[in-house]
């Protein structure tokens, strides 16, 4: 009668590396950062709209910009309207608290008015991206912008600190009485967007390079002049 000859052992399978104190590794996976990936979709959206305007933009060159998926920017955004909106309603929520952090509300009147001309002056010189986002929803008749209620209630410290500004200012007699704070605030805006907003056509039309520092400085200059020669009393 033969006898069977027992089988070998089988060899145990390898074990998953694991990370330890010997340097060994593991595959542990990449812990999610909404935050950060909500964060990166908005700053390509910002650069997409700004370079194409809305109808030109493309949700798959903004979701690889970020380095995420379609899925995400519809998570958190909803659409492209959403997230088109929400890059309005980011880009003009900095401007605001941008302004009254640069305008005090206890500086002498003279002195904060033309700080916010300056300071409007100097903001559209350092963020083309919003000159450009303004420009494109201007040319669709504020289509999008119109549906946040955000932006709206945005501008209201804003003028309403230019305001106190005005009161106090005809007070004492350093500002002449008869200003409205909404008329102001456009008109300083107005003279520190134009000549930096339509160099290009303007270089043209008029033969000067526009874009040279030393035009831009002293197109504020004058600008700035103006503004101040508005607000002093007459006589």
């Amino acid at each position: 009668m033969s006898t069977r000859r027992p089988s070998p052992p089988r060899k145990a399978a390898p074990r998953a590396r694991s990370s330890s104190p010997s340097g060994t590794t593991s595959r542990t996976p990449a812990r999610r950062d909404p935050e950060r990936t909500r964060a990166r979709l908005l700053e390509a959206a910002v650069e997409e709209f700004a370079s194409h305007g809305y109808s030109g933009a493309r949700t798959d060159r903004i979701v690889q910009a970020a380095g995420t998926s379609i899925r995400m920017l519809y998570h958190y955004f909803g659409d492209k309207d959403g997230l088109y909106l929400e890059v309005l309603d980011t880009v003009m929520a900095e401007l605001r608290q941008a302004e009254l952090q640069a305008i005090p509300d206890d500086l002498p009147p003279m002195e904060g008015l033309l700080r916010a001309f300056d300071f409007i002056a100097e903001h559209f010189a350092d963020h083309p991206k919003l000159r450009k986002l303004l420009a494109f929803e201007n040319l669709n008749e504020a289509r999008h912008l119109s549906l946040s209620e955000r932006i709206p209630k945005m501008a209201v410290p804003v003028v309403s600190r230019i305001r106190q500004l005005l009161a106090r200012g005809a007070a004492t007699g350093e500002v002449r009485a008869d200003i409205d704070a909404l008329q102001l605030y456009i008109a300083m805006a107005g003279l520190a967007y134009y000549g930096r907003q339509h160099a290009h056509t303007l270089s043209h039309i008029l033969k000067r390079d526009l874009h040279k520092p030393g035009w831009q400085k002293a197109n504020l200059q004058t600008c700035r002049a103006m503004v101040e020669a508005y607000l002093k009393p007459p006589g």
